[in-house]
């Protein structure tokens, strides 16, 4: 059963005073809906590939016909071997090119409606009050003061990387910022060579109303990201398509949230 209030935290980790849950809360936890949204935001980042439409059609081989012994596949002029050739034979050709190569016109983005979209992030908002689903994904949750955790707005201004450690530790969440940094590993294969080198899991999830210091401060902490309320997507809140992340929300991003989800529950 969902709470109605909840309690909110000082940088301190000390309760100063309550504030009623957003409705978007108490949202049912559709994870087919958000396992569609979470695909249809990764397929926007796909780089569309194809081959040339005129591959191994710029020569001039044609067949030599028949009464020749050979067969009939189109052969370059003047040195017998065989090339591409147009139409049924088009595949079979040795040298030739390919039968129905990837195409840079064909659509890979997942698109989804934007009721379902809104509803996977409404799911997405309630599976971070549940503290059963957010230490299924993982995450030590054996030190987190409450779920949800709120905290007040000050965590926005925080400008220093070790005055958000300092926040960390006082409201339980540094332990899981250290599983990510102690599982970092290095890629097996040849993405090691094309910018993914290393693979890194997710941490706490930092929501805010407004900027004022603490994407900076924050971002070299392994796993931690910064999102605005108003930007949240699918993704963000469940990596990989599991919903549960740990989450951290200041209080005006929490009202911010109300205003904008709970009508629609």
């Amino acid at each position: 059963m969902v709470k109605e209030s909840v309690q909110i935290y000082n940088l301190q980790g000390k309760a100063v005073r309550r504030i009623r849950l957003p409705r978007v809360f108490r949202s049912p936890v559709r994870s087919d809906i958000i396992k569609r949204a979470v695909l249809s935001v990764q397929s926007g980042r796909y780089q569309p590939q194809g081959r040339d439409p005129r591959a191994g059609e710029r020569t001039t081989a044609t067949s030599l016909g028949v009464g020749r012994a050979l067969s009939r596949v189109p052969r370059v002029k003047g040195r017998g071997s065989s090339a591409s050739g147009k139409g049924a034979l088009a595949g079979m050709t040795v040298g030739g090119r390919t039968a129905h190569p990837p195409r840079a016109e064909k659509r890979i983005v997942k698109s989804i409606n934007n009721k379902e979209r809104r509803l996977a992030i409404r799911s997405a908002v309630a599976a971070t009050a549940d503290e059963k689903l957010v230490a299924s994904r993982g995450h030590l949750t054996d030190g987190v003061l409450n779920f949800p955790l709120v905290v007040v707005d000050e965590i926005q201004g925080l400008g220093k990387s070790s005055d958000v450690k300092e926040a960390f530790l006082e409201l339980g969440l540094w332990s899981d910022v250290e599983r990510v940094n102690n599982g970092i590993k290095v890629r097996a294969g040849r993405g090691k060579t094309r910018g993914r080198r290393l693979k890194e899991g997710k941490g706490p999830l930092i929501v805010i109303e407004e900027d004022k210091g603490i994407v900076k401060a924050a971002r070299n902490f392994p796993g931690v990201n910064v999102a605005l309320v108003r930007d949240l997507n699918a993704e963000q809140l469940a990596p990989g398509t599991h919903p549960g992340r740990l989450t951290l929300w200041s209080e005006s991003a929490l009202k911010e949230l109300s205003s904008i989800h709970d009508a629609e529950v």
